[in-house]
């Protein structure tokens, strides 16, 4: 009994070490996806602001009668050049988000797949020592019964013997 208790306070303090190693890589990678975001956001936001300078510089007419020039089209262009550079950058990084997103999930189901494996293994653990506990309580009653007969069969042989040692001195008297 003491070898059962034992062997599954084993079995619960390595259980608890493993959710606490889980825990701390599942943290470790929700921080990455919130940084990813973060660095997304932001981007985003810049965009904002370069597509606002674009829409301003299409409005600037710096030419005679109030026509744009070339150096107007041209600041105007390379505005939306960089805007198309960091559309390209926020799709490279909403990609690696979705890597992320994907990574996590598969971490999930497998945390989770791992849990009912624990989970079942612990069912089983707990049927088979329930197992041999009846067991053991069946043992340990074949046993008493065993040792009463025996004490049984001891004092009758002892009863006998001295039945036998009283006859015998009353047949010498």
């Amino acid at each position: 009994m003491m070898k059962q208790i034992l062997s599954l306070c084993i079995v619960l303090f390595l259980f608890t070490d493993l959710v606490a190693q889980t825990n701390t890589q599942i943290s470790a990678d929700s921080i990455a996806y919130q940084l990813q975001r973060k660095k997304i956001n932001s981007m985003l936001d810049m965009r904002k602001v370069r597509f606002g300078q674009y829409s301003q510089s299409l409005s600037e007419h710096t030419g005679i009668f109030g026509f744009q020039t070339k150096g107007d089209i041209r600041r105007s262009n390379d505005i939306l050049m960089d805007i198309v550079k960091t559309d390209d950058n926020i799709y490279k990084e909403l990609k690696i988000l979705l890597e992320y997103r994907a990574f996590q999930q598969r971490q999930i189901q497998n945390h989770s797949k791992e849990a009912e494996t624990i989970n079942q293994n612990y069912v089983n653990l707990i049927s088979k020592l329930r197992q041999q506990n009846v067991a053991l309580k069946a043992d340990a009653q074949r046993a008493a019964t065993m040792q009463r007969i025996y004490i049984l069969i001891i004092v009758l042989m002892i009863a006998s013997i001295l039945f036998l040692i009283s006859r015998k001195s009353k047949v010498k008297v």
